[in-house]
């Protein structure tokens, strides 16, 4: 008999509406710096662990952002989102899919880049609370993405081999991280990136929305 499938989430832009209020936190901490980047260059890399974004950042326009300035940057992102909170809901049909997905008892669990008190403001709008679901911040694991260690410790929190799980995420550095540790992509448009992006990443499926994933879930969902 085949494994049922389990699932792992990523949160920023895959079950919240929170990518752009992301963006402008961290475009408020630059400013506060005196760097100066446009927005859609930051988008570009949201995703991505914080520490892993200003590395890709400083190497791609040059800047040499010291790692004190980058934790400062980290501090003013982390005090810009929170007051962003009141912003953030859950995309459509999140709350819905992972109900479903619990009524069918597969397994799911949630790997952010964000820390701890970052997820918490997301896990807010999906009315679900840090302690009573299986999740993995930031703070779980040595790397983020694109390497795969935060994927690897969800499958590993849910006792399940990683080749049978689908990856759901709306980034390219979701679905490279899959690749790489050999889950399956499944992305989602809700964060910004067009279908060819997330296709050419790895993604083998891509719906609009986590709504759309619940509609089609048949397609992806292989149940005990």
């Amino acid at each position: 008999m085949r494994p049922q499938t389990s699932f792992i989430f990523d949160l920023d832009g895959t079950l919240t509406d929170s990518v752009y209020q992301n963006v402008a936190a961290w475009k408020e901490a630059l400013d506060a710096e005196g760097i100066p980047l446009a927005m859609w260059r930051i988008h570009r890399k949201i995703g991505m662990s914080g520490g892993l974004m200003l590395k890709s950042l400083s190497r791609e326009t040059g800047l040499d952002i010291s790692e004190e300035q980058a934790q400062r940057l980290s501090e003013k992102h982390a005090r810009a989102y929170q007051r962003l909170q009141g912003q953030i809901v859950a995309l459509p049909g999140a709350v819905q899919l992972l109900d479903a997905l619990s009524r069918d008892n597969l397994k799911w669990c949630i790997a952010t880049s964000g820390g701890v008190d970052t997820a918490k403001i997301n896990l807010k709008a999906l009315e679900l609370d840090f302690d009573d679901i299986e999740i993995v911040t930031r703070d779980d694991v040595t790397y983020g993405k694109p390497d795969p260690d935060l994927f690897l410790a969800a499958a590993q929190r849910m006792n399940v081999d990683i080749q049978e799980c689908l990856v759901i995420g709306d980034a390219i550095w979701d679905m490279l991280a899959a690749r790489r540790c050999k889950a399956t992509g499944v992305g989602l448009l809700s964060g910004g990136y067009d279908i060819g992006e997330l296709e050419r990443a790895g993604a083998l499926r891509v719906y609009e929305d986590p709504l759309d994933l619940l509609a089609h879930l048949d397609e992806i969902a292989s149940r005990p």
